[in-house]
């Protein structure tokens, strides 16, 4: 070690383990600890070297307001305590704010309507995923919800478009329909019906009454041409 470091240990020991009289009445606290590592211990005991708040701008601005100083929104302060213990505190007050909105939204969820998009073989040793791409949407100003989404397999040029009212005790037409792409961009007198047909990558609401789809070809080519299209719902 050179000089430099020895000098370094030494002041550090020095500004860190005094002897401290005043602490002498506590269990096993004879010396000043170092001042980092005490708000580091997973304890409940008070700190060996509380911080000096004297001074400090925040304190004296809530110490100043009347309105901050009882103000429940404020976390209290614990400047006798370690972080461990803050953050014990504060994990409480958390978990107790989140309860009681937990406890009502969850009486208030039951199941408005069941449907059955697909079966599959209980003896398949992985479910397929068979359901894709699901996107809601809120339509305000209908009260209308919706839901687009696509099936895989026998299904890829198709998007289902699932509609819901808000209030569940009532109903609307065409609930749930499928809209087929297929090859309705042909639009060449040389192109057979049967030569594009297109699938769908992504499909979103554009605004209450659009969704965009990006479409590709299903045909096994390189180049494929990709599809950006605005569909109205009517």
């Amino acid at each position: 070690m050179t000089q430099k470091d020895i000098t370094f240990v030494a002041d550090f020991l020095t500004e860190h383990f005094n002897e401290a009289p005043e602490l002498y009445n506590r269990k096993g606290k004879y010396f000043n600890v170092e001042r980092v590592g005490q708000y580091l211990k997973d304890e409940d005991d008070d700190l060996v070297s509380p911080p000096n708040t004297e001074g400090n701008q925040w304190f004296n601005f809530l110490k100043d307001s009347t309105h901050l100083k009882e103000s429940p929104l404020l976390f209290p302060y614990y400047p006798e305590k370690s972080l461990h213990f803050v953050k014990r505190q504060m994990e409480g007050v958390i978990d107790q704010c989140l309860q009681k909105p937990a406890d009502v939204i969850g009486k208030a969820v039951h199941q408005a309507v069941c449907m059955s998009l697909y079966k599959i073989s209980q003896s398949e040793d992985s479910t397929p995923q068979l359901f894709k791409l699901p996107f809601l949407w809120n339509d305000k100003t209908s009260n209308l919800h919706y839901v687009l989404f696509t099936m895989l397999e026998n299904s890829v040029s198709k998007i289902h478009i699932l509609r819901r009212h808000t209030d569940t005790s009532r109903s609307v037409s065409n609930g749930i329909l499928a809209v087929e792409f297929g090859n309705f961009l042909n639009n060449s007198i040389n192109e057979s019906s049967d030569s594009r047909c297109y699938s769908c990558l992504d499909a979103h609401f554009y605004d209450d009454e659009t969704v965009t789809v990006v479409l590709k070809e299903s045909v096994q080519q390189e180049g494929k041409e990709r599809v950006l299209a605005q569909l109205p719902l009517s």
